[in-house]
């Protein structure tokens, strides 16, 4: 019995791409942003892909698109950060009925499916609202007069098989009230066998991830390529499978003087530990920049999973043995993305908050970094649907 998939919020498609890997059918989706719907609609080119902003789509709208589709699962990850979209006269503006959680609300008001699937950020089962309320409290209220179950809780990638460390809160809703609503560790990054962990496979590292890539300088590589190599381990055989070229292995195009500053680093250094000749300049000048933050550019150890993949990331990372960051395609890899998923738009964009500065949100798009670090972790995903599936079939 396969189940069928509608992805809202859906970004690259990072989400329902676990549910396709489980045996779903990946049957829509919804995503404001043009590139990451490119990506998704690329990479899943059966599916009906409505780009556009969710607040200004209608009730029948949704329904024409996706009613006769008849998904049995809605995922989404609603941006739920301050639940800003509202204006000041309507109540409390970190009320989640006010944010775009209820757009999620609405498409399974209107679409009726066996189960809803939300992810967030951890921290927002800490958050309150104005009037002191949990957030939580209010999600799972919402979903209940859905006649929805409702169970939450946070899960860490690395116990999926993830080369990296990521935590997310999950919310199921379900129309039966489920058993198990999630998944058992499979995996762990315990090197030493104990009777907790006998029965988990070892998590990959990072170096577990990249180790079988081209190996490129900045400013080399290109969007498509080829193997140089075979796979060395299970986890490269299994993102390799199906995939005849590699895509989005682009190094950036960094100047000499960061070059020599990545080479002066170590295994765990970041912008902060360099030379102080090394340091950074202010934008346009000679003078050394009195800013410098802690987390930029860390150089990662090759031995252990990678540090939480931001949308930001290319200027977090540093690889660990070549003096550059991260590629978009070894971001992918630590995102247990296959390398048959390509990813579409340019690599990197301006700045977010210069455009808004500057006036210029028609050249806001979310570029390969941003959605590749926006994603769920496919395996992560992958997971959960598998456990979902089973409960679903009795």
């Amino acid at each position: 019995m396969s189940f069928t998939v509608l992805d809202t919020f859906a970004g690259a498609g990072g989400f329902s791409l676990g549910f396709q890997l489980a045996g779903a059918k990946i049957v829509g989706a919804i995503e404001v942003d043009n590139w990451a719907s490119e990506t998704f609609s690329f990479n899943h080119p059966d599916s009906v892909v409505m780009q556009g902003d969710i607040t200004q789509i209608s009730d029948d709208q949704i329904v024409e698109s996706f009613g006769s589709l008849r998904p049995d699962i809605i995922l989404g990850g609603p941006p739920c950060q301050g639940f800003s979209i509202c204006n000041k006269n309507s109540g409390d503006p970190k009320d989640p009925k006010n944010s775009l959680f209820k757009e999620f609300i609405r498409v399974g008001r209107l679409l009726q499916p066996k189960v809803m699937i939300m992810e967030n950020v951890p921290n927002l089962i800490k958050a309150r609202t104005e009037s002191k309320e949990l957030v939580i409290d209010i999600i799972v209220s919402e979903l209940e007069k859905l006649n929805y179950h409702v169970d939450f809780g946070i899960l860490e990638a690395t116990d999926y098989g993830v080369p990296q460390i990521r935590k997310r809160l999950v919310v199921v809703a379900s129309r039966t009230k489920m058993r198990k609503p999630f998944p058992d560790k499979t995996h762990t990054v315990c090197d030493q066998r104990s009777l907790l962990n006998y029965n988990l496979q070892r998590c990959p590292t990072l170096w577990d991830a990249i180790s079988d890539l081209p190996k490129i300088a900045a400013r080399e590589g290109a969007e498509e390529a080829h193997y140089d190599k075979p796979p060395q381990n299970a986890y490269q055989s299994f993102l390799r499978r199906d995939s005849h070229k590699l895509f989005n292995h682009k190094a950036m195009n960094h100047s000499k003087r960061l070059v020599d500053r990545f080479a002066s680093m170590r295994w765990g250094d970041s912008t902060s530990d360099v030379p102080d000749h090394l340091r950074p300049l202010k934008r346009n000048s000679s003078e050394f920049s009195d800013k410098i933050y802690d987390q930029n550019n860390r150089r990662m150890h090759p031995d252990r999973p990678c540090h939480t993949i931001a949308a930001s990331f290319y200027a977090n990372f540093v690889h660990p043995f070549i003096d550059r960051n991260f590629t978009a395609r070894e971001g992918a890899r630590i995102q247990s993305f296959p390398d048959w998923y390509v990813f579409k738009g340019k690599p990197t964009v301006v700045s977010h908050k210069l455009l808004h500065r500057e006036g210029r949100l028609e050249e806001k798009h979310l570029c390969q970094y941003n959605q590749i670090g926006n994603a769920v972790p496919p395996l992560m995903a992958k997971a959960i649907a598998s456990n979902i599936f089973d409960q679903l079939r009795g």
